[in-house]
This record gives structure tokens, C-alpha cells and sequence, in this order.
């Protein structure tokens, strides 16, 4: 069984006519997800309602109070933009609680079923830095969830592993000077945010050049991604699993083809530890349904209890 952590809220995420990030990624994985041959084994859960749950002080302790505010203000004057990429509709600010809301609750499942989950939400959060909304993305969920874990019983080290074709910016300048998480990115570079390029104590970015396929990318999972993470010894695996670096997804240039992301899967498997995956981004509707179903499917395929150390 693998938990799926779902809202038709994170549909009302409005970014306009014609951008990328927009209600039909999701519509399009839970379609695929729901006709699977083994639907069957998958739970569907709502998040936790952020009138139960009081999301906004674990916000505020990421990012600004001042940031967090004017998300909120964009929102209730009908919308605006934080920058051309990133738009906020009337109804933004709520969903992007919701969405840290779900990630915590994909933190929570994980820690008491060692079963994986997947956390399906928009918008994506790894660009969001402390003071600052890009890149499509408003909080930041992955790094926000990692120190929840934190807080939890017996769980001292939590690794992300970022898999997106973009670098997450915003997920390595909240955790870079924390020992207690690790970050891992691998990403095209240069592209887009243009960050990324050297790796320093617990932050090891791999940057990947444009046409890059899996033949690039399983010596990197296999002599560099997976030895950083085992020796890190996490207690909570997060990937931020964005599918973007599709050969079919036109936001960047990086030829992986959806099966690909079962073979990450499976390196991530070797890390030994819970595990928790979160959408970031993926654009091309057929490679990112079929990216996910692929994920997910080698986490089923393998799936025993893996027990907190």
C-alpha cells in the first residue's frame, strides 16, 4: 500500500491562460493513477484541513514574516504576481497552506506506517527562498517538512534528494547551515535559476549538461547520490520529485524518458530509510502521468516495512 496525499483544492491554484504550472498536471496523474492495474493499492487521503491544523507558525519559521504577508495580501486583493513566473490568484495563499498542510501529513504517514507516500500538490515549493516567491513556487514544502521531521521522535538527520530539472534554490539556502539535513540536487546547469554549480558539507549539487540521458545519470546516482546519502544515515528520506528533465518537457533540455524515474526510484530504495515523495515540477502532461506512475509503481513493487533505526 502506498499512500497518495490529494485535494481537488490544489486545482483552484489559478496561474492564468497559458502557464506551465496549472490545474491539468494534476487532473492528468490522478486520472493515470486511479486507471493503474494496481489502484487497487493505493490509499488516498486528504490533507489535514489548516483549520485542524495550524500550518502558519511553521511557515513563519521558514520563511519571513514580512514574505508570508504579502503572499496573503496578493491573494486577498484578487491576485497578482510575485514575479512574471509567479502568479498569485485569490485563493493562492489558502492552497499553499493546504500544500504544506499535505506535506506534513506525507511526514507523519511515512514516520507511522514506514510505508512511502507521495504527496500530489501544486504548487511546487523548492525555488521559494526565505524572503522570496519564484520559479512558480510560494513556500518552500520539501525544506519545511524536513524540519517537522525533526521534531519528531527518533528522527535526528533528514536527507532531500532533488531530482527536478531545475536546481532548488530555495531548498538549499534554508537548509545549507543545518547539519541535521542533507541536500541533493541533481539538475541541468546552467538553466534556470542558475544556481547550483558547487557543492560544500552537507549540500551536494550534480550538475547534469543539457542532453544528458540516463546513461549520465545512473554513475551519478551510483558513485556520487547514493554514497552521500547512506553516509549521511538519514532517518527520513524526502525527494522533491519533480519530472521535468523529460525529453518531452520543453522548460529545459535534459532526455530522460519516464521509465527513468523507476530506476531513480530504485537508487533511493538503497538508501534504507522512509521515504517521502513530493511533486515539484513537470510540465508535458503524458511524461509527467507516466513519470509518476513509474515512481511509484518501483516503490510498490519493492515495498516491505522499513523500520526507523
Amino acid at each position: 500500500m502506498l499512500t497518495i496525499i490529494y485535494s481537488d483544492e490544489f486545482l483552484e491554484h489559478d496561474n492564468g491562460p497559458l502557464h506551465p504550472e496549472r490545474p491539468e498536471r494534476l487532473t492528468a496523474i490522478v486520472e493515470a493513477l486511479r486507471t493503474a492495474p494496481w489502484a487497487s493499492r493505493l490509499d488516498w487521503q486528504v490533507p489535514t484541513p489548516c483549520a485542524t491544523r495550524d500550518v502558519l507558525p511553521l511557515i513563519q519559521e521558514i520563511h519571513s514574516q514580512e514574505y508570508v504577508e504579502r503572499v496573503r495580501q496578493i491573494a486577498s486583493s484578487g491576485g497578482g504576481a510575485l514575479d512574471l513566473d509567479t502568479p498569485v490568484s485569490l485563493r493562492s495563499f489558502d492552497i499553499a497552506i493546504l500544500n504544506v498542510s499535505a506535506w506534513l501529513d506525507g511526514v507523519d504517514r511515512v514516520l507511522e506506517t514506514d510505508y512511502s507516500a507521495f504527496v500530489l500538490t501544486r504548487p511546487p515549493g523548492h525555488h521559494a527562498t526565505k524572503e522570496r516567491g519564484m520559479g512558480f513556487c510560494l513556500f518552500s514544502n520539501a525544506a519545511i517538512a524536513a524540519h517537522y521531521a525533526l521534531r519528531k521522535p527518533k528522527i535526528q538527520r533528514v536527507a532531500i534528494l532533488d531530482w527536478d530539472v531545475h536546481h532548488g534554490n530555495g531548498t538549499e539556502a534554508i537548509v545549507a547551515n543545518n547539519p541535521q539535513i542533507a541536500y541533493c540536487s541533481l539538475h541541468q546547469y546552467p538553466c534556470y535559476p542558475g544556481t547550483g554549480g558547487k557543492s560544500n558539507g552537507n549540500i551536494l549539487n550534480l550538475p547534469m549538461a543539457r542532453g544528458s540521458t540516463l546513461t549520465e545519470y545512473q554513475p551519478a546516482f551510483t558513485e556520487k547520490v547514493v554514497p552521500f546519502l547512506t553516509d549521511f544515515q538519514p532517518d527520513l528520506l524526502i525527494v522533491s520529485a519533480g519530472y521535468d528533465a523529460n525529453h518531452d518537457d520543453s522548460l529545459a533540455s535534459i532526455s530522460l524518458q519516464p521509465s527513468d524515474f523507476g530506476v531513480f526510484t530504485d537508487y533511493c530504495l538503497q538508501v534504507k530509510c522512509p521515504i517521502l515523495f513530493g511533486l515539484e515540477g513537470g510540465y508535458d502532461l503524458n511524461s509527467l502521468a507516466r513519470s509518476v506512475m513509474a515512481t511509484i509503481e518501483t516503490v510498490l513493487s519493492n515495498q516491505l516495512p522499513v523500520f526507523i533505526k
